[in-house]
């Protein structure tokens, strides 16, 4: 077996720190969802719906289909907390916006999601930063 070269080292701890990084945002997101009675999926689309918004905006936030978030939507409409609503230049599309309850969800899933992040260990600087790099990351592919 040949020694790692120093690149192809330091790349594969770096991918088992995103990966664990990631994991444990997931569990935090998944875990405060919870306590608000939701799923992890209609966690992460209250936290992403910060105004209106086209199914395909969301579900690029969420990172899923379009097929996918229409099934949480679905949920969260049927729960009272968005409506879908006609765009105002688009009328092909609908826009996603929350009620009142929804908003009020989202205030609380926001202040949930704050207490005790993964990300806590880092200034608003350092998370700053992280996210330029990974912007770079991700840009790449």
């Amino acid at each position: 077996m040949t020694p790692e070269e120093p690149q192809t080292l330091a790349e594969r701890q770096l991918c088992g720190l995103v990966n664990d990084l990631s994991r444990r945002i997931s569990d935090h997101v998944r875990e405060r969802a919870a306590r608000l009675g939701l799923t992890a999926p209609q966690a992460t689309a209250l936290r992403e719906l910060s105004g209106p918004m086209t199914m395909r905006e969301l579900a690029g936030r969420m990172g899923c289909e379009p097929s996918n978030a229409t099934f949480v939507i679905d949920k969260l409409e049927c729960q009272g907390l968005l409506e879908r609503r006609p765009h105002p230049t688009d009328r092909r599309a609908k826009q996603l916006v929350l009620s009142t309850e929804g908003t009020a969800l989202r205030e609380r899933l926001l202040g949930l999601l704050a207490e005790g992040s993964p990300l806590r260990g880092l200034s608003p600087v350092e998370q700053e930063t992280l996210r330029g790099l990974l912007d770079r990351a991700v840009a790449d592919h």
